[in-house]
Formats: structure tokens, sequence, C-alpha cells
């Protein structure tokens, strides 16, 4: 079984919220207040959009409550650049964010850098050492490193910087390289950002790196197999999320007359709210969370907001919002002191 709190949290997909910060607003304020636990944020490229990662950071100042995790690519992102944005994101947000790893085939994101395309192992073993990095990275200042000392005129306290010293392993397919640090930025508010990697980079990621898993299945019907496969494979520390389609039934029209087109790769649900929350509640019964994908994400989220929500709060299926608390909280995650604290530091919990 699982070690995730029961009861389990909701996620919702914000791509399709237009691409200025008037309908990002609107889409992160109607999520949270939806009772929404996490907006995630997809970076698939658009003409005139902001990328996945700025998106959040727009969202953090708006919100209170609801995590916010974008998608930030590690093939073709210098580690040192994603660990200290997502950092910053952790700062904005007041400790409420979270990466989930991206790590695909594109020959075109290659092509712009200048470099070899990846494949293959080779992907899940760029993501590997971005996740490494970013969490030496997070680590390599202390909690205290701050210090703000008016009279001495010292900022930091240079004794609490260290150094990541990180080298990609013997046999890494792509260019190697080394990443010395520290970081520029202060370690996040969490201490480590909950980190979210898609189930098919399982392997040359290890489970003990990452935070939760989302899994896919190419129907509903196989969804709660493929979620049990999974936790059996990483164990029970990890906290599984799977990953939903949704066409609801509107007023007045039914979600298969919707004409509706979704990822063939993850499953679906069309059909009545009623039917939804009790596909989510079995669903819940086997996985720690669900990130549903709206078909359209303004109509699905009123009747997802109106009819779904509050009817899993009455079963009790949903853990409750937490005022001012961090995405650590929602995934039951205690804050973990810095790796390269000193060993007289009182300890601060255990965690990635």
């Amino acid at each position: 079984m699982s070690t995730f709190p029961r009861p389990g949290f909701l996620a919702i997909e914000l791509d399709g919220a237009g691409r200025d910060g008037a309908d990002i607003t609107r889409a992160v304020l109607a999520a949270e207040s939806a009772g929404f636990h996490a907006a995630t944020f997809t970076d698939a490229p658009a003409p005139g959009r902001t990328n996945a990662l700025q998106r959040a950071a727009f969202a953090g100042p708006v919100t209170r409550t609801i995590a916010l995790v974008p998608e930030v690519d590690t093939v073709y992102t210098e580690p040192f650049h994603v660990s200290t944005q997502l950092a910053s994101l952790d700062h904005v947000s007041g400790g409420r964010a979270g990466w989930i790893v991206a790590a695909a085939e594109s020959p075109e994101a290659a092509a712009a850098v200048g470099r070899s395309s990846v494949t293959g192992a080779a992907l899940g073993q760029e993501a590997a050492a971005s996740i490494e990095v970013s969490r030496r990275l997070w680590d390599s200042w202390e909690d205290d490193a701050v210090i703000r000392d008016v009279p001495t005129g010292r900022y930091i306290d240079v004794d609490k910087l260290h150094y990541a010293d990180f080298e990609t392993p013997a046999g890494f397919a792509g260019a190697g390289y080394s990443v010395k640090g520290p970081s520029i930025i202060p370690r996040p508010l969490q201490g480590q950002l909950p980190v979210l990697v898609p189930a098919s980079l399982l392997g040359e990621v290890s489970a003990e790196a990452v935070d939760a898993v989302l899994v896919s299945a190419p129907t509903a019907e196989l969804l709660a197999a493929e979620v049990r496969d999974v936790r059996a494979r990483v164990g029970a520390g990890v906290a599984i999320v799977a990953e939903l389609d949704v066409v609801l039934d509107t007023r007045g029209q039914a979600a298969g007359s919707r004409g509706a087109t979704f990822d063939g790769g993850r499953a679906a649900f069309a059909g009545s709210a009623a039917g939804l929350a009790d596909f989510l509640a079995s669903l819940l019964a086997e996985a720690d969370g669900v990130r549903l994908h709206p078909a359209s994400l303004f109509i699905d989220l009123e009747e997802l907001s109106r009819l779904v929500l509050p009817e899993l709060r009455r079963r009790g299926l949903l853990r409750p919002v937490v005022q001012d608390g961090t995405f650590r909280d929602v995934l039951g995650l205690e804050r973990p002191a810095s790796r390269y604290a000193s060993a007289t530091a009182a300890p601060q919990g255990a965690g990635k």
C-alpha cells in the first residue's frame, strides 16, 4: 500500500487556458476556486505563447492554495537553468511549485539549440541527470545561508553555500557535462520541489529520485490495472497519479456530440458528471491522485466545479485544501534538510 495520506488529490491541466495573462488568471483562479489541489502546465510549443514555467510563474502571485506544476524539458534545456527557474517559481508561489519532468524526442528543439537529436534510452539518462543536478543545486544553499547582517554588510554566509560537483556518469549516452555550483538562487521554500515523471521514464530514472509518477493507459478500463502495476514497481513511497482525459455532458449537450479529440495514449472518460464521480471514486481507491485533461477547459471546468468535486468531497474522497500550504504538504512529504548542511545542524525531517 502507498504511504500517501488518504484521501487523494486532483490536479487539472490548464493547457487550454489561452495565451495571455487574463486567460491564465481566469483559468487558475477557477481551478483554485473549484478546489483542485494542483494545476499543471504543458510545455507544448505554440506561436506567441509563453512556456509552461513562465505561465506557472505568472499564476504564482494571484493564487493562495493551488500547487503550480509546469512541465520543463530536461533534454535541450541546461540543468542549471532548470534548477534556478524552478527555485524562483517556488519562491514566487510561496512554496507551491512542482516539476513535471519532460524528456521527448524533438529534432526541432535539437536544431534550435544546435544539438544532435536525442532518442531512446538517452532521453531517460538526460532526465535523470537533470533531476540530480537540480536536487544538488537546491541543496547548495543551506536554509540559513541568507543572513542580511547590516552592521557587517554581509548578505550571505559563504560557509553555508556549497559546490554541487556533478559530473555525468560513465556510459552517459549524450555529451557529458559537469556542474560546479552553487546555485544563484537561495534554497527553495520547500527545500526540494516535488518531482513528477511519466512512467515511461522509469528505469533510466530511478524511483528513489522522484516523488510521484504519472501513469497513463490506452483505455479507462485498463487505467486502474496500470496504476497497480506501476505501484508494484516503484514501491509505497512514491505517489501514483493517474492521467485521464475528460469530456462531460453539459447543459443541453451530450459529451458524445461535442466532437472532442484526445491524446490516443491517455485513457478517456466521456459522459455525465455523476458517471465521472463514480469512475474517479473507483480510481482514487488505487491511485493517490488523478490529473484531469479537460476536452474544453472552461466548459468542462464549470461542470467539474459545479458537480464533480463537490460530490467527491461529500463522499470523503478528496483531501481538504490547505490555506498557505505547500505542494509537499499535498503529497504528504516532510521538508528535507540540505544534504550539505553540517552534521551539527538540527534535523528537519526526511524526504527527497
